[in-house]
């Protein structure tokens, strides 16, 4: 599906170059002299790398067409993570290079939604918030400013984060996914 290039928005999968890549960031330029831009910084989805490209305000881009399915996390082994649509039971499985991360965010009977293009999986979305539990965590020192003073804290899934000064260990806690940031004590 063609789009303009100041519809491009981050998130977004598009074709171009033979490739399928991913939006990072977009900013839309208006210079002093000449047409109007939007740079955009876009990512491989297939190959890892980085591309930077700018778009005149007239040019249009193809925008991938990905089927979106619900999937239910289910187990890990040393290579890939699986999952299960609700459904139909019909199991798939992903390599675990391709979540990097967010990986270490799945917990059994958790819900994913799962990106395929031309029926193979591209990107699995984490919901945004998940609950996680303080598996250790440094003592608050005491004289410490509350506003702006964080300590260090390790997760029960082995991610480390940075919490307020009040979370001790065995807290339960919100963490945001795209983030990877504290939000609120449980």
């Amino acid at each position: 599906m063609k789009i303009l290039a100041n519809e491009i928005k981050p998130g977004m999968l598009l074709e171009h170059k033979d490739d399928l890549w991913e939006v990072l960031k977009t900013q839309h330029v208006k210079p002093g002299k000449g047409g109007a831009f939007n740079q955009v910084e876009m990512k491989s989805v297939n190959k890892n790398t980085k591309l930077n490209e700018r778009f005149r305000s007239s040019d249009s881009v193809q925008k991938a067409i990905v089927d979106e399915i619900k999937y239910s996390y289910l187990y890990e082994d040393e290579s890939s993570y699986y999952f299960m649509e609700p459904k139909t039971f019909e199991q798939i499985n992903i390599k675990k290079e391709k979540l990097g991360d967010k990986g270490n965010f799945l917990s059994e009977n958790l819900e994913v939604n799962i990106s395929f293009y031309n029926d193979s999986p591209i990107v699995v979305e984490l919901p945004n918030q998940i609950l996680c539990k303080i598996n250790t965590t440094d003592v608050a020192l005491k004289g410490q400013t509350v506003s702006s003073s964080y300590k260090p804290a390790i997760l029960d899934n082995g991610i480390k984060i940075q919490v307020p000064p009040f979370i001790e260990s065995g807290d339960e806690i919100i963490v945001d996914t795209r983030t990877t940031e504290y939000v609120k004590k449980i």
